[in-house]
C-alpha cells in the first residue's frame, strides 16, 4: 500500500546552468521564419527605423516579437523567456530596445505602415507559393473563390490611450476592424490580411470603413490577383454580417467585379412577403458544412417576391428558414415556429442550399479574431495610437506565422491543419529541451516521449526544404 499522500510525485527542485530550453517546440516556427527569408526583407522594407549599425536589426527585433507573441506572451516584457535561451533563439533584443523601436514608428507611422504592409506582402507570396497545389492564389475561380471576410471586434482598455473611447456595448476601448482570408476547411485555419485600428466608438456599419479596411486587405494578395495591373475581381467574394450590406459599400464591390455574400436583415415592412413563398414545396433543403442536406431547414430565392432597390444589378435574396434554438426569444417575424433570416450576393452560381453553406461559415472568421487577441491584438500596451497599430500588425504576423506554418508544411488532411493557438502552444510550442555541443557544433535535443515528435519532425523536414525554394539573399 503506498503511503504516499500526493497527487504527484515529489520531486526536490535545484537550479542548474545546463542549457535548458522550455520552449524548445518554437524552433520550428523560428526555423520557418528563417526559411520564408525574415531577415533580409526586414531590413530591406524597415531598415531605416533601426540606427545603422545597431546590433539589433528590423528582422530580430520583428522576429522576435512575433515569435514571443505567437508562443503566448502579452507583453514585451514576456521576450525574456527567449532571452534566456540564447543558444535557441540568439540574441534577443532589450525592452529598451524595443521600446525605442516603437518610439520610431510613432514618429514616422505611415513609413512604418507601407513598409510593414509590402513585408507582409512579400512574406505572404512566400508563403502560399511554397504552398504548392494548396496555394490558395493557384486555387481561387469565379465558381470558387478566396473569401475575404470582414468583421469587427472590440478591444477593452484599462487605462487612458490616445484615441480609446465608450463602446457600444458600455466598455471602454478600440474597435478594430479586421480582414481575414478564409481558404476552407480542408485548407488550414485562414489568415488575417488587415487589421485597422479604431476608437472604441466607431460604428460597425461604417460603408467608408468596409471600403478602407478592405482595400487594405486587397493590397496584401500576391501578384496573380492582378492580371495586367487590374484586380481580378471575380477570384474574390467578400463576406460579412449585415453591418456589410450597405449599397455604398456593395456597389463600391461591383464596380471592381468582387463577389460578395453579406447578412440582410428583413425589413419589418416586406415581413408578410414572405408568406407568399411559406409552401416548402418552393423551398430547398438548407446543407450542413459538409454538403449533406438538412431535413429541418431550407433555403428559396426570393428575389422576384421581396424587391432589392438601388443594390448593384445581379444582386439576389435568399431566405433560409429553420426551427428556433434553444433558449431563442421568438419574434414577430417568426413563422410557424422558424427563425427566417437573409443574405444578398451577386454570386454567378445559382444553388441556394450552396450560396446559404458558404455564407453561413462566416462563423470561422470570428474564430481568427479570437486567434488573434490571443497572439497580442487583446492586450494594446502603449499609450501612442500608431505604437498600438504597429503593435496589432506585429500580432497579426505572429498569427500568420502558424497559419502559414500550417499552410506550406503540413500535407493536406493532416488534423495539426485544424489546430487553434493554443493546441498548438500546448501540444507542440511548450515541448522542452536541452542543447548539447558535440563535435563542436550544438544540437537541440528533444525528448524521445514527445506526443508530438513525428508533427515536430515532419516540420522541421519540410521548412527545410522551404528554405532550399527561397532566393538566395541579394
Amino acid at each position: 500500500m503506498s503511503k504516499n499522500t500526493g497527487v504527484f510525485p515529489s520531486v526536490p527542485v535545484a537550479l542548474t546552468g545546463q542549457s535548458l530550453v522550455s520552449h524548445a517546440g518554437l524552433n520550428v516556427l523560428t526555423s520557418f521564419v528563417d526559411a520564408l527569408g525574415f531577415r533580409g526583407l526586414c531590413e530591406d522594407r524597415l531598415g531605416q527605423f533601426v540606427p545603422p549599425g545597431a546590433r539589433h536589426r528590423p528582422g530580430s527585433l520583428l522576429g522576435s516579437l512575433g515569435v514571443m507573441l505567437a508562443a503566448g506572451g502579452e507583453h514585451a516584457t514576456d521576450l525574456d523567456i527567449l532571452r534566456s535561451s540564447p543558444g535557441l533563439f540568439g540574441p534577443v533584443p532589450s525592452n529598451a530596445t524595443v521600446s525605442r523601436f516603437f518610439e520610431r514608428t510613432v514618429a514616422n507611422p505611415e513609413l512604418f505602415s507601407h513598409g510593414f504592409e509590402t513585408l507582409t506582402r512579400e512574406l505572404r507570396a512566400r508563403a502560399w507559393d511554397a504552398a504548392g497545389n494548396r496555394n490558395p492564389a493557384a486555387r481561387a475561380t469565379a465558381a470558387d473563390p478566396l473569401v475575404v471576410d470582414l468583421d469587427a471586434t472590440l478591444v477593452t482598455s484599462h487605462s487612458d490611450k490616445e484615441n480609446v473611447a465608450g463602446t457600444y456595448k458600455g466598455g471602454y476601448g478600440f474597435a478594430p476592424f479586421i480582414a481575414s482570408a478564409d481558404y476552407g476547411t480542408s485548407n488550414g485555419t485562414g489568415e488575417i490580411l488587415a487589421t485597422l485600428l479604431r476608437p472604441g466608438s466607431a460604428g460597425a456599419n461604417s460603408a467608408d470603413d468596409h471600403i478602407r479596411v478592405f482595400e487594405a486587405a486587397v493590397s496584401q494578395l500576391p501578384e496573380a490577383f492582378f492580371p495586367q495591373g487590374r484586380l481580378d475581381g471575380q477570384r474574390l467574394l467578400v463576406r460579412t454580417d449585415s453591418a456589410g450590406a450597405s449599397r455604398k459599400f456593395l456597389g463600391y464591390l461591383h464596380s471592381l467585379g468582387v463577389q460578395f455574400s453579406v447578412s440582410y436583415p428583413v425589413p419589418a415592412g416586406k415581413a408578410h412577403m414572405v408568406d407568399w413563398i411559406n409552401e416548402k414545396q418552393y423551398w430547398q433543403p438548407a446543407l450542413d458544412q459538409h454538403g449533406a442536406d438538412r431535413t429541418d431547414a431550407w433555403v428559396i430565392n426570393a428575389t422576384e417576391v421581396i424587391p432589392l432597390k438601388d443594390y448593384p444589378p445581379g444582386t439576389n435574396i435568399y431566405l433560409r428558414a429553420e426551427p428556433l434554438h434553444p433558449g431563442a426569444a421568438p419574434t414577430l417575424l417568426d413563422l410557424d415556429g422558424h427563425r427566417i433570416t437573409a443574405f444578398l450576393t451577386n454570386s454567378p452560381r445559382w444553388h441556394g442550399p450552396f450560396l446559404d453553406a458558404r455564407h453561413r461559415a462566416r462563423g470561422r472568421c470570428e474564430n481568427r479574431i479570437k486567434t488573434l487577441k490571443n497572439t497580442g491584438l487583446g492586450k494594446l500596451p502603449f499609450y501612442d495610437f500608431a505604437a498600438n497599430q504597429a503593435w496589432a500588425n506585429i500580432a497579426a504576423l505572429a498569427s500568420n506565422l502558424v497559419s502559414w506554418l500550417q499552410l506550406t508544411a503540413l500535407p493536406e488532411g493532416h488534423q495539426a491543419r485544424s489546430w487553434d493557438i493554443k493546441r498548438w502552444r500546448y501540444r507542440l510550442f511548450a515541448t522542452a529541451g536541452k542543447i548539447i555541443t558535440r563535435a563542436r557544433r550544438r544540437q537541440l535535443l528533444l525528448p524521445q516521449s514527445a506526443p508530438e515528435k513525428g508533427l515536430l519532425k515532419l516540420l522541421l523536414e519540410n521548412t527545410g526544404r522551404l528554405k532550399q525554394l527561397q532566393p538566395a539573399p541579394g
